[in-house]
């Protein structure tokens, strides 16, 4: 049985149609059925879910309790304390219990999909539960259970860094490479290969954690299985001079020589980048996934989406620590960050021949669906017929028109 969904406006090819209607069949977008049922949706306008693929949702549980120097500190390395306190309190139900609070949040916001960058995997005390991907499945279950669709990003976590002793707050993350690929090769077998709902990739957490050899390794077994590959890249310039230590090289440079960039190789937050690394991750079709709430947050720093984007890199978006959960808050941030550092307006505007507000929103959208490695963030035949509406009455946007409604809905 079809449906065809009649919006008063429907978002498509970054711009909005008066009296077009959207056909579903089975949950995907689909040609017109003369014998669909339909759905009127006067006042409304439709357009794709958004895309969320970097999500830790267990950090939502310190929002607002590491505002202060005292408890946190004055950096992200100082943070990381607080984020393992709450993490080495968690049992398997608060988990779950977390996790669906972070996801309802999400879906509150108009996000359909989420990519779960996972390393929480032991229980208190650093020993593997009788069921190592127990606190995973705790994670998805959430996700099931209010409806989001979820891409598990498993995360390997083998070390505290280059020459560091292991870090007590980090004993519910470590495995080793081999315990990684057999937990993670369990995993996927628990759940039907062809689910619509719930997909995996494979995530090294970062070079610090994760040495080249055994990075290399599950690298290749993730291609093998044809996974996305995601990790952590140059958000602390710290992380950069320890890369440097340790391989004579930053992370971008190391991973373009081992040949370790591709098309379904996202580089996390990316923000210490030279314009060399920039041309590499191009020249590879990588992703960067920006996380700009958490960013400004924990003070990382400003990603250079002006000459990332001209580069042609596809920038996909996240809401990493839960600092703020707002997909579209995370699109204007590109370039309201850059705004304030330049002292300019539009940074990102007139880059190819996209509009401003269709190409953030395209980073809320299809940028992060092709990072996970799944159809969905436009409503195109045969993607995931995920869609959210907007009220043409709500008093913010009331009274314009759907040349309007973009960059009224983005900005």
């Amino acid at each position: 049985m079809s449906t065809l969904y009649r919006p008063e406006l429907l978002y498509a090819r970054g711009g909005f149609t008066e009296g077009a209607a959207l056909s579903v069949s089975q949950g995907v977008v689909a040609g017109s059925d003369p014998s669909a049922e339909t759905v009127s949706l006067p006042g409304k306008a439709l357009l794709p879910g958004f895309v969320n693929a970097h999500s830790h949702s267990f950090q939502r549980l310190i929002r607002g309790k590491s505002e202060s120097r005292v408890t946190s500190g004055r950096d992200f390395w100082s943070w990381r304390g607080t984020m393992y306190h709450a993490a080495a309190q968690l049992d398997p139900q608060d988990v779950y219990d977390v996790a669906r609070m972070a996801f309802l949040e999400m879906l509150l916001a108009g996000t359909t999909t989420v990519g779960e960058f996972h390393y929480l995997h032991n229980a208190p005390g650093g020993h593997p539960y009788d069921d190592p991907n127990l606190l995973s499945k705790q994670v998805i279950a959430a996700a099931q259970s209010v409806g989001i669709r979820i891409v598990l990003l498993r995360s390997a976590y083998l070390r505290s860094g280059y020459e560091l002793p292991p870090d007590p707050g980090q004993i519910r993350f470590y495995e080793s490479s081999r315990q990684f690929l057999d937990n993670m090769a369990a995993l996927v077998k628990s759940y039907p290969a062809d689910s619509p709902e719930v997909r995996f990739g494979v995530a090294p957490h970062s070079l610090r954690a994760v040495p080249l050899r055994e990075l290399k390794e599950i690298a290749a077994w993730g291609r093998e299985r044809k996974l996305p590959l995601h990790m952590h890249v140059a958000e602390q310039v710290a992380e950069n001079q320890a890369c440097l230590r340790e391989y004579g090289m930053t992370p971008v440079e190391l991973l373009a020589s081992e040949n370790l960039l591709g098309p379904d190789f996202t580089a996390v937050h990316a923000i210490h980048i030279t314009g060399e690394e920039i041309a590499g991750l191009a020249g590879a079709s990588a992703t960067i996934c920006s996380c700009p709430t958490t960013e400004r947050n924990l003070g990382d720093g400003v990603i250079v989406a002006d000459q990332v984007m001209r580069a042609g890199i596809r920038i996909a978006l996240g809401s990493d620590s839960q600092a703020q959960i707002d997909p579209l808050e995370d699109a204007r941030e590109l370039d309201y960050h850059l705004r304030l550092d330049r002292q300019q307006r539009a940074i990102l505007d007139q880059i190819g021949e996209q509009t401003l507000a269709s190409r953030l929103f395209d980073c809320a959208t299809v940028h992060g669906a092709r990072a996970l490695g799944i159809s969905a963030g436009e409503l195109a035949p045969g993607a995931f017929a995920d869609f959210i509406t907007v009220d043409l009455d709500e008093v913010s946007i009331a009274g314009n028109s759907g040349e309007d409604l973009l960059p009224l809905a983005v900005f």
